[in-house]
């Protein structure tokens, strides 16, 4: 018998014991009639939880709600209960006035009249920015272009930046201000693409930072409102717990003005740092861990490829849609391996973006010789996103060295045209592995990098391997329900060294859960996508409620 499972009969116990005597204890929260599942070892399902100071203090049946006395009961009526989702990897930020969001837009058309009303609301000259397009949506079906912009905007410069920020498109005003045009060479680690005249078609690949690098700074105090908002619009997702995929040192001062303020009815954060050199790391004076349960330091990030909205992830075999292409890495081998020695040395987790296979062997090998070379017990270095299969041997190596992945099975949904397009057909079929990295025996958790960040496509996704033409990608892949919930849940927990705190419903972790509307157990998995967020409970107080 496991240590919780022995704390929760315990618990029960003497919960049957105060109640047999007649003196219930008080409570703030109870929650009956319902079937919770608790994802604890045993994925024990029970009917009852009780909760104070925002701790769980007893999950049982109906019988152990007679041992206390609640300041609020809400009984289920026979609704499923779920850990709070900890989604391990996903990037929230507040909107600047100039900015568009672009996750809704449904064509070309749109997006144009968008950026016009952007142009009426700021007076030509303005820059507008935007994110979240994604050619797959349109009613158009292909990429917008430099000509596109123009005719919404040609006296404004604007850059668009796809749905997970690895390209752009921007307008022929942008280019000037930044001085690119036909002649151009690409920037070091990406391209410019061309028409087949050489002339620019407006897309940038990866270093969109080259047009982007001219758009005005926000305010903090401009964004502040949206960020905040944009982090309580989680708890609707029933996210009561989120990794963020970078910030720089200096950008960490907000996180933690904002989780001042308003800590106590946000999502609880962990926030990975990117890599800003080793005396700057120093300076920052904190490391993995450090902080407290709303908010705490997460691993060091550094990218060491691409991705596929680029696309330009470094891959082993050629890209089908660019015989010879195989992407390119993000930095120089060398650098990152001092960087790996230097993090490890340094007492940080690492948890770096590696999306192509030729990109997750290099880094996974350099991990290994650091770790061989320096050991540290309990690291849980991981690799973001792992999206093309390695070789076996690599998976090997990883769970040998107990190296991490926190994957998005959403992406098989969303990118599915871009994989597709780019991958040959073996890598296609198993794109963002889940059940294989497992096989071999590494640690998997799930999450969204926000393409889109509903927990409910993601393991839509992990489930059924089906992108949105319906077609099934790598059905060995596919995870029973419940192991995708375990990866949306417990797993992530692991992640940041917090499987004591929270993840599963057990007596003395925090009471981070969410009502669903329907019992993702036992539904048919075609309808996951519409199952909603009844409730969203944070530390035992109802912050959400549909």
């Amino acid at each position: 018998m496991t240590k919780n499972r022995s704390r929760a009969l315990a618990c029960l116990a003497l919960t049957a014991l105060v109640a047999a005597c007649g003196s219930p204890e008080p409570a703030d929260l109870v929650l009956l009639n319902g079937k919770i599942v608790t994802v604890d070892e045993a994925f024990s399902i029970v009917e009852a939880v009780a909760v104070r100071d925002g701790r769980i203090v007893a999950v049982g049946g109906n019988e152990i709600v007679s041992a206390y006395e609640a300041g609020r009961v809400i009984d289920l009526q026979g609704r499923t209960v779920v850990p709070g989702f900890n989604d391990t990897h996903t990037h929230i930020s507040g909107t600047p006035q100039r900015e568009l969001d672009l996750t809704e837009t449904m064509s070309i058309g749109q997006m144009q009249e968008q950026v016009r009303a952007k142009v009426a609301e700021l007076g030509e000259g303005e820059w507008i920015t935007g994110y979240g397009w994604a050619e797959d949506q349109f009613a158009e079906q292909r990429m917008p272009t430099r000509a596109d912009l123009d005719e919404a905007a040609p006296a404004n410069p604007v850059t668009l930046t796809r749905a997970g920020g690895h390209s752009a498109v921007v307008n022929s005003l942008a280019f000037e201000l930044a001085g690119i045009d036909r002649n151009s060479p690409d920037p070091a680690r990406g391209i410019i693409e061309r028409d087949a005249s050489g002339e620019l078609n407006g897309i940038i690949r990866e270093r969109q930072d080259t047009v982007g690098r001219l758009v005005p700074p926000a305010t903090r105090e401009e964004t502040r409102p949206s960020f905040v908002q944009n982090l309580t619009d989680l708890l609707s997702l029933g996210i009561t717990s989120i990794t963020q995929a970078g910030v720089s040192p200096r950008g960490y001062e907000e996180w933690q003005t904002v989780y001042d303020e308003h800590g106590d009815v946000l999502p609880r954060a962990s926030v990975q740092i990117n890599w800003a050199g080793r005396e700057r790391m120093e300076a920052f004076g904190m490391r993995s861990g450090d902080g407290h349960e709303q908010l705490r330091v997460g691993a060091v990030k550094v990218f060491v490829d691409g991705g596929f909205t680029g696309p330009s992830a470094y891959t082993i075999d050629e890209y089908k849609s660019e015989p010879g292409f195989r992407g390119a890495l993000d930095i120089d081998p060398d650098d990152l391996r001092t960087i790996v020695h230097d993090a490890h040395e340094m007492g940080w987790q690492m948890g770096f973006h590696a999306i192509g296979d030729a990109a997750i062997q290099l880094i996974v090998g350099q991990f290994a010789d650091e770790l061989t070379a320096n050991p540290r017990e309990d690291h849980r270095h991981y690799l973001n996103h792992f999206t093309v299969r390695p070789p076996p041997e690599v998976m090997d190596l990883m769970a040998e060295h107990d190296i991490l992945i926190t994957q998005q099975p959403n992406f098989t949904y969303t990118l599915e045209q871009r994989y597709v397009e780019n991958l040959h057909e073996e890598h296609a079929a198993h794109n963002n592995p889940l059940r294989s990295p497992m096989d071999h025996g590494v640690f998997v958790a799930i999450s969204s990098d926000i393409l889109p960040i509903g927990p409910m496509v993601g393991l839509y996704a992990a489930v059924t391997r089906k992108g949105q033409s319906g077609a099934v990608y790598g059905p060995d892949e596919a995870l029973s329900i419940e192991k995708a919930l375990n990866g949306y849940t417990r797993n992530g927990a692991y992640v940041t060294f917090e499987e004591d705190l929270k993840g599963t419903i057990e007596p003395g972790k925090l009471a981070d859960m969410v009502v669903l509307s329907e019992d993702i157990l036992t539904i048919d998995p075609e309808r996951l996508l519409d199952v909603e967020v009844e409730t969203t409970i944070l530390g035992g107080r109802v912050v959400y409620e549909r």
